[in-house]
Parts: structure tokens; sequence; C-alpha cells
């Protein structure tokens, strides 16, 4: 048997190494394609907003400006992503998780993990009452948001998460 011969283009390379670098760039070039984990939270979370096309992703969105408003140094995040939930959840954190969003079939929650250690005077909590940690805020259509009263929830959830608090 005789060796196969390649032929060789005048740049040096063989049609067989050619047609292995078009395929590698074309794999380069998929995988640079951001696919919903590539994405950053903040597009993720954009994402999540546009999902339910209601008054919900309106309500989500102005929670999540009210949310960035408060606090400078909030860090968004998506997390839990499973399979009945694949796109996640949206959590906004600053040295610990502050709050969580869910968009359920008829409100948009917002849940406090610190929640039953937060100062609610204006009694914005209406859901989860019962639970030793957890407190939660159901908004439902319609709903108007007590903005300076959910600023102050947020930066006791702040405090409660700052080292020197911690400590205590």
């Amino acid at each position: 048997m005789s060796p196969k011969k390649e032929t060789q283009k005048s740049n040096g390379s063989t049609d067989e190494e050619k047609a292995a670098m078009k395929e590698r760039a074309q794999e380069l070039k998929a995988s640079t394609t951001p696919s919903q984990e590539e994405k950053s939270p903040s597009e993720q979370i954009d994402a999540i907003i546009k999902e339910p096309g209601d008054w919900r992703g309106e309500k989500l969105s102005q929670l999540r400006a009210l949310i960035l408003k408060a606090d400078s140094a909030v860090v968004e995040e998506v997390k839990w992503k499973k399979p009945s939930k694949p796109t996640g959840v949206p959590v906004w954190s600053h040295d610990g998780i502050l709050c969580v969003a869910d968009t359920l079939k008829k409100a948009v929650r917002l849940t406090f993990p610190k929640g039953a250690q937060i100062k609610d005077p204006n009694k914005l909590f209406n859901t989860r009452l019962d639970s030793n940690t957890v407190r939660a805020i159901d908004f439902y259509e319609g709903d108007s948001v007590d903005e300076a009263a959910l600023k102050a929830l947020i930066l006791d959830a702040v405090r409660l998460n700052t080292p020197s608090e911690r400590k205590r």
C-alpha cells in the first residue's frame, strides 16, 4: 500500500488541516455566543423580567430599581436554576442575601431570608409571617409600593449582613 498523498496549498497547509482549522474556528465562534448561563446576572434578570409579559414583569422591574437605588453596593445574582425554573431566581446581596424575587401566578414576591430580624414599622411584610427567620411581601396587580418603607427594609437587611452587626 502506498501512503496517502496529501495535497499542499500555497501556504503549506493540507486540505485536511484547513478543514480542521475551519471547523475549530466555527466551534470557537459558537462558544462565544452567550448562552443564558454565560450572560451577566443583570442580563439574566432582564430576561426574567420579560418572561411573564404582563404586570408582574413591570412590578419586578420597579422593585429591582428600588433595591438597586436603596444600596449602591448591592450585587445582583441569579441562583437556583433547576428544571422547574430554568432561568433561576433573582437575588440581591450585600455581604449576604438581602432578598429574593419570585413571580407567582397572581403576585410578585420579595422574600427576605432574615426578615424576622428586620424592623417593619410600616407592616410591609404580608406573608411568611409565622416563619422563625423569613418574611416576604406579596405585591398584587394594582398594588402601589411604599418606596421609603421598602428602602428602610433593604437598608435594615444590609445592616444585619454587615460584619460588625454579625459579631454582636
